[in-house]
């Protein structure tokens, strides 16, 4: 048994999840092997390396595969997959892209956003939003996974010493190509690893109203979030959203002002280590999975809170 792990880059630094994909394979009990495709991606290469556990990394390196075009990734995966007996993705955007391709190519069942290694055939994933946890056995002969980062931790990003293999790229699939990358710049942490989250909800009521997290956020060096319905709403652009259909973060401080606590955003940041909740609404479900509640006005609340940090 050998496991490869499909890194995710920039093609000089690897992205945080890629790390907790890293510890996920480690306790099928078999070699880790991690592939970086890029263009030019020695450096993520590098990185790859120095992680703990991991025993070879793979450097395929070709223009098409400087963007991470999934169909390009997943051809490439394909072509190496008979060495290996389990394959992973963090289930980011990106590895969500790549795996279902990879799983129909290789015509086996992908098992999604694993939370558990139970054994090298049998993963527990979220199912219900959240709310029930499903034991899943694989018959396969290769298991493709993506993998839930935040409910592993992520393993040493130095002490290891890989060795580095180059391998030879597939040719370009000629099936999509790059167009533009929109970035959304921020002086804050990255909301998926960051350790403090602050998050705002309908009960803002409006973008202007939103803003009025940025303070409390500023002093407790916190990444902002928004939940489905201020998204929906407008007072907060998709990049923030967190929830079932956003981003999945497990903080060591969630704070919740203004949101109800929706099956569909709990799902989302209900393992996070503490939970504060804000609402006006004493039998609000976000309650339910806070640790500490306020009930009362966000607009009285906020400022106390600003000012008491």
């Amino acid at each position: 048994m050998t496991t490869l792990v499909i890194a995710e880059h920039d093609n000089t630094q690897l992205k945080g999840a890629t790390y907790n994909t890293v510890s996920a394979a480690l306790k099928i009990g078999a070699p880790v092997h991690v592939l970086v495709a890029g263009l030019a991606a020695q450096a993520a290469a590098e990185a790859a390396s120095r992680i703990q556990g991991a025993d070879k990394v793979i450097l395929v390196d070709a223009p098409h595969f400087a963007d991470a075009l999934a169909e390009n990734v997943a051809a490439q995966v394909v072509a190496l997959a008979p060495a290996y007996t389990h394959i992973f993705f963090a289930a980011t955007p990106s590895g969500k892209n790549v795996a279902p391709r990879v799983a129909a190519r290789l015509d086996v069942s992908q098992i999604s956003e694993i939370v558990t290694v139970e054994a090298a055939d049998t993963f527990k994933r979220p199912i219900y939003a959240g709310n029930a946890i499903a034991t899943v056995q694989s018959t396969d002969a290769v298991v493709v996974a993506t993998v839930r980062a935040t409910a592993f931790d992520a393993a040493p990003a130095d002490g290891g010493n890989a060795a580095i293999e180059q391998a030879p790229a597939v040719g370009d699939s000629g099936l999509s190509r790059f167009v533009r990358r929109d970035l959304v710049k921020s002086d804050r942490p990255d909301l998926t690893s960051a350790k403090v989250v602050v998050s705002g909800g309908r009960g803002l009521g409006s973008a202007e109203n939103f803003a009025l997290l940025n303070p409390l956020a500023e002093k407790l060096n916190a990444a902002i979030g928004a939940s489905r319905a201020a998204v929906d709403s407008g007072f907060a652009p998709n990049d923030l959203q967190i929830g079932q259909t956003g981003k999945i973060v497990a903080p060591e401080l969630y704070i919740a002002v203004g949101i109800s606590g929706a099956i569909q955003h709990l799902a989302g940041m209900k393992d996070s280590k503490v939970i504060v909740a804000v609402n006006k609404d004493p039998e609000a479900p976000i309650f339910g999975v806070a640790d500490y509640g306020i009930v009362g006005d966000l607009f009285e609340v906020l400022p106390q809170l600003t000012g008491n940090v």
